[in-house]
């Protein structure tokens, strides 16, 4: 796979030990990754490169404006090819506070639970090689 077909995901927490963890977790999967603080920063990065995403894999408290489920709600609503994982480990989502095509993974996470469930809901035309390969 060259570098201009690996797919970009869009991380965003705003721990930074847990966004460098989580970034190097999906690019262990094969994605390139851009990086927000924010849901408030994730939407600028959004307005400029959202053609190029196809993953958006968010926190759900953050400072701003912005928390993930609303992020997951705007991503849903604006970019919908993008896929959506939201990762919290003190917020169980209910009804109504993720969109319907978003999926949810409890924190703390390791490699191999985001690669797993990476591989289990995302289309198979969106998973990179490393991922499918992920064992």
């Amino acid at each position: 796979m060259t570098m201009s077909t690996v797919p970009y995901a869009l991380i965003v927490d705003d721990d930074p030990i847990i966004l460098m963890d989580a970034c190097a977790i999906i690019e262990d999967a094969g994605f390139r990754s851009l990086d927000a603080v924010s849901g408030d920063e994730a939407k600028a990065i959004l307005a400029e490169q959202a053609d190029k995403i196809i993953l958006l894999f968010s926190d759900v408290e953050m400072p701003g404006d912005t928390n993930g489920f609303a992020l997951a709600h705007h991503v849903a609503e604006h970019y919908p090819w993008i896929e959506i994982v939201i990762a919290s480990g003190r917020i169980q989502p209910v009804d109504g506070d993720m969109p319907a095509k978003a999926s949810f993974i409890q924190k703390p996470f390791n490699d191999r639970m985001i690669h797993a469930h990476l591989r289990e809901m995302l289309p198979d035309g969106k998973q990179p090689e490393p991922l499918k390969q992920a064992v």
